[in-house]
């Protein structure tokens, strides 16, 4: 049962650090949104997040190997202990606050409820101190000596190194996200609009005669018409309906994908029409790198037979291409680079690069 645990809980940790590893851009961004204004409001945290999601995911990867291996067990279990309670407090703070709907704890490769999330860390908790308890009694000799584990070690530290730099100065080297190169947005939107979420609403209604209050579901409204034929005591209290969501449908963050012109105007279809278009995109053209906007947009602007299309929050980024429009957090969905660049083939994503590749 001992090894059972032990590694099933190492897998676990380092299943969930892999994913963030190779997108560890796209996790400093869910961190961004713990330490912004609407959460906890640590600014100066919002600027070093990258090299703190760095930490994050290296430090729960070696840890997680580290158990796999058996090496120095009483600190690994003490640090991995340590860390599934900071993980918990987030993901509690995100479900009873409902501030940041997805933890981003396995990346983009498996999304939780804040409240799911909040669970897989409880239980991730006790396994990692019921660990201890069969542990503590013989940490020296339960402890690996081996010169290969630790040779297995380094490799694998090693490896995390390059895969997390490869994410940052590149795209994600496994990319879990729904603008993977491949995707038709044509394709994706159609089965959005054909499988939309389904909402119901309930209404708070109250009685003027009995002064009874009660919640009423839609159907049970129109179905029943004691709550609206003519001269009824039943009247909805306004302001306080009630709407909740009955069938998930077809969710993806490509429904976000929607660019307007300088004029507020929709060319998104005309963009995906094309048959073949090169979106620019900085999601922070304050932080962009300069030299890679300017020589990128230089470069496209030279581009024949070929719809051309810089797109950031700020529509006055762009002098020497035509100039779209999308809010930043849509783009970062999109692209992790800063800025970067995004080939379309009548709506199907055939290359995603950095700028300065192009």
């Amino acid at each position: 049962m001992k090894t059972f645990l032990r590694t099933a809980v190492a897998l676990i940790f380092i299943a969930s650090g892999f994913v963030k590893a190779v997108d560890v851009v796209g996790f400093s961004f869910k961190l961004e949104e713990y330490f912004s204004e609407s959460v906890f409001n640590i600014k100066f945290l919002e600027e070093i997040v990258l090299p703190i999601a760095i930490f994050v995911v290296a430090l729960e990867l070696i840890l997680g190997f580290m158990l796999l291996l058996k090496l120095h067990i009483k600190k690994t279990l003490a640090a991995l202990i340590a860390l599934c309670v900071f993980f918990a407090f987030l993901t509690f703070y995100s479900a009873y606050f409902n501030k940041v709907t997805d933890c981003g704890c396995f990346g983009d490769a498996v999304k939780f409820t804040p409240w799911q999330s909040f669970i897989k860390d409880i239980v991730l908790l006790l396994g990692l101190i019921v660990l201890w308890f069969l542990y503590r009694k013989n940490f020296k000799i339960n402890e690996e000596k081996s010169s290969f584990r630790k040779t297995i070690l380094v490799i694998s530290m090693v490896a995390t190194a390059f895969i997390i730099s490869w994410g940052i100065f590149s795209e994600p080297m496994i990319d879990f996200r729904d603008y993977k190169i491949g995707t038709n947005i044509i394709a994706e939107r159609l089965k959005i609009e054909e499988n939309p979420p389904v909402y119901k609403v309930s209404y708070t209604m109250e009685n003027s005669k009995t002064g009874e209050i009660k919640l009423v579901n839609q159907d049970d409204y129109v179905n029943d018409e004691q709550y609206w034929k003519e001269g009824t005591a039943w009247k909805i209290l306004k302001g306080k309906d009630i709407t909740e969501q009955t069938e998930e449908g077809y969710t993806s963050e490509i429904s976000k994908f929607r660019i307007e012109d300088e004029t507020g105007n929709d060319i998104t279809d005309i963009i995906l029409d094309a048959p073949k278009a090169a979106i620019l995109f900085s999601y922070s053209p304050e932080k962009a790198d300069k030299k890679s906007l300017e020589k990128a947009e230089t470069k496209l602007s030279a581009e024949k037979n070929i719809l051309i299309i810089g797109v950031s929050p700020d529509r006055n980024l762009f002098k020497k291409i035509p100039v779209g429009f999308m809010d930043a957090t849509a783009i970062k969905t999109i692209a992790r680079s800063n800025p970067s660049i995004l080939i379309l083939e009548k709506g199907k994503i055939t290359e995603k690069m950095p700028a300065e590749n192009y």
